[in-house]
C-alpha cells in the first residue's frame, strides 16, 4: 500500500510518496493491482460552499487517468460529488460499527463493488462544536471538538485534526479491498 499526495504527510503510517497524484498514476499506476483514489473533495463539500472558496475539479481528470492506466480502481468522494460520479456505492460508518455516519461515495472501475445495506440512522448526531456524547454519532468536520474521540471513532490514531476532517475511515477502505479480493 502506497499513499501519494502533493503535500507532505508526516503522520501517514504506510509507504508514502510526495508527488502530484495524477502524474504519479500515469507514470507508475500500471504497477499496482488496485488503485484507490481520493481526489480533493472541497469543490463538492458543504463546508467549502458556505465559505465560497474556489477549488479545482480533480474528480474527472483522476477518472480519466485511471481509465488510461487500465488497472482496476475506485474513486472516493463526498456526497456532494454524487452527480459527477458514475453509479457510486454509498458507505456509512454505522455499517462498520463506527460512532459516526460519515457518508462517502465509492465509484469502482473495472470491477464491481456491491452496496451494503445502509443501516437506519437511529442515533442523534452531535451538534457542531460540541464533544460527542456516548449515545450520539460524531461529526468531525471543520473546527470540531474531541480529536482523541475522533481518532478512536474513525479508527485513525495517527491523524491530526486536519487529517481527520478529510479522512476516509480505514474500515471503508478495508471493505473495498476485501470486496476486490473476493472477485480475483
Amino acid at each position: 500500500m502506497v499513499g501519494v499526495d502533493i503535500a507532505p504527510q508526516p503522520r501517514y503510517p504506510w509507504e508514502f510518496v510526495q508527488a502530484e497524484a495524477i502524474q504519479f498514476l500515469l507514470t507508475y499506476g500500471h504497477r499496482f493491482d488496485l488503485i484507490h483514489a481520493s481526489p480533493p473533495c472541497q469543490l463538492y463539500s458543504k463546508t467549502q460552499r458556505i465559505m465560497q472558496n474556489s477549488h479545482p475539479d480533480l474528480l474527472g481528470p483522476t477518472r480519466d487517468a485511471l481509465r488510461a492506466i487500465g488497472v482496476p480502481w475506485v474513486i472516493e468522494n463526498v456526497m456532494g460529488a454524487e452527480a459527477e460520479m458514475r453509479d457510486p456505492v454509498l458507505l456509512c460508518g454505522a455499517y462498520f460499527g463506527l460512532d459516526t455516519y460519515r457518508h462517502r461515495l465509492f465509484e469502482p472501475g473495472g470491477w464491481e463493488l456491491k452496496t451494503p445495506d445502509h443501516p437506519e440512522h437511529v442515533r442523534r448526531q452531535t451538534k457542531m462544536g460540541r464533544r460527542r456524547k456516548p449515545d450520539e454519532m460524531g461529526i468531525y468536520v471543520g473546527n470540531f471538538i474531541g480529536v482523541e474521540d475522533a481518532r478512536r471513532d474513525l479508527g485513525v490514531p495517527w491523524m491530526s485534526r486536519e487529517g481527520i476532517r478529510e479522512c476516509i475511515p480505514p474500515a471503508y477502505t478495508e471493505y473495498v479491498g476485501n470486496a476486490f479480493l473476493e472477485q480475483l
